[in-house]
């Protein structure tokens, strides 16, 4: 029993953690296009993002009971050694994409690792897979979709109604707009991500016989949950805001208005619904779709290709790592102890490696070494129009 619950504590622990990267991951989701147009200062931007991420918090369950009874079978005998193993696919795959300054799916990796850990820990019968299909993949390829529709006939809305206008005006105007538009993208994210490390630690109390089947998350795991994302989002994940913010389009304050008020609908629809979806892909469809939308129309494809591949690799990859983690937990006590070496030895390789070329508030403007919106393949580029760095 003592082993036990250590174990549990060792897993709540790491699932704080992952709610942590999930935090600094997803930061560009609400502010990168406020950051960027200077509707917001980089410090002030991210202090309201985790104000506003710890009180979406307790706005709603329904994501996380998504996770707890929704993705896997409570029955199936999920131990905490298979959800300890999730989470360390999850934090090294997040890691991994945050060192690229890709905006890659913190859920999708989260959900990854724990479809991977499960289906070797308890096999393909511990996985509701009619789930998985109906509120993770069919909304991860249609949010991004519906949210880049919706930006773009926003920001055509908005060029037209304006077109008469002084543009030194509109831009004022639209900047004051972003402020009160990001925030509710921050509010929305805390509303669908934080909930799913409450789902997560809520499947571990459950499977460890610390709460009922069925049950919710009990107010110190949302308060806990809602903090660690919100402490992660104030460190700000300044890689990936220049890579959403400079690097898919040159983007302006109305495109940025729009982008963010789209996907602020798409997020807080969702998460009513239960839909465990990627803020990151809604966010950066958002995006694609205000570049699209703008008087040159524009959107760096590169980037933009880079991201999808990203998409698409983050479940099947958090899913090999987690089911990797899960056969070596369930040897025994020297195979948890393994596992968690390799996650605090890999963990911190990414954070030596990141010092090399920081990106921090002061920086997370500046050029980079991408091809730019607007400048074909393999021509150069001037310094000034240059826009992301991995």
């Amino acid at each position: 029993m003592e082993h036990i619950t250590f174990l549990v504590a060792v897993v709540i622990i790491t699932a704080l953690a992952f709610d942590f990267t999930n935090g600094f991951h997803d930061t560009a989701n609400a502010m990168a296009t406020s950051i960027a147009t200077g509707a917001l200062r980089p410090k002030v931007a991210v202090t309201i993002a985790a104000v506003l991420n710890f009180a979406g918090a307790f706005l709603s369950v329904k994501v996380a009971t998504t996770i707890s009874g929704g993705i896997v079978n409570e029955k199936a005998g999920i131990q905490p050694s298979i959800i300890f193993a999730a989470l360390v696919g999850a934090i090294l795959w997040n890691l991994l994409t945050w060192l690229k300054g890709l905006p890659s799916s913190s859920s999708h990796a989260l959900y990854g690792g724990l479809i991977g850990a499960t289906v070797v820990g308890v096999g393909l019968n511990g996985v509701n897979f009619g789930t998985v299909v109906s509120k993770i993949l069919i909304p991860a390829v249609a949010s991004p979709i519906v949210a880049g529709l919706a930006a773009w006939g926003a920001t055509k809305l908005a060029y037209r109604i304006t077109r008469n206008g002084k543009a030194k005006s509109t831009e004022k105007g639209f900047k004051a707009g972003q402020i009160a538009s990001a925030s509710l993208v921050s509010l929305a994210h805390g509303t669908n991500d934080a909930q799913k490390t409450m789902g997560i630690i809520t499947l571990t109390l459950v499977s460890a016989g610390a709460l009922p089947k069925g049950a919710l998350p009990p107010t110190w795991v949302i308060v806990s949950a809602g903090a660690a994302i919100a402490i992660g989002t104030y460190m700000g994940g300044w890689r990936i805001i220049r890579s959403m913010g400079k690097g898919l389009t040159d983007i302006q304050a109305p495109q940025g208005f729009a982008a963010e008020t789209a996907a602020t609908t798409v997020i807080l629809t969702s998460s009513h619904m239960g839909y465990g979806l990627s803020t990151t892909q809604v966010c950066s469809g958002g995006i694609m779709g205000a570049g699209l939308g703008g008087p040159k129309a524009e959107v760096n494809w590169g980037m933009a290709r880079r991201m999808i591949y990203t998409w698409g690799l983050t479940l099947p990859a958090a899913a090999t790592v987690g089911g990797v983690a899960a056969f070596l937990a369930d040897q025994g006590t020297w195979g948890v102890v393994l596992v968690g070496a390799a996650l605090v030895i890999g963990s911190a390789a990414m954070y030596v490696i990141s010092r090399r070329q920081p990106v921090h508030a002061g920086n997370v403007n500046e050029v980079g070494d991408v091809t730019p919106v607007g400048v074909p393949a393999g021509q150069p580029a001037t310094p000034a129009a240059t826009t992301v760095a991995a």
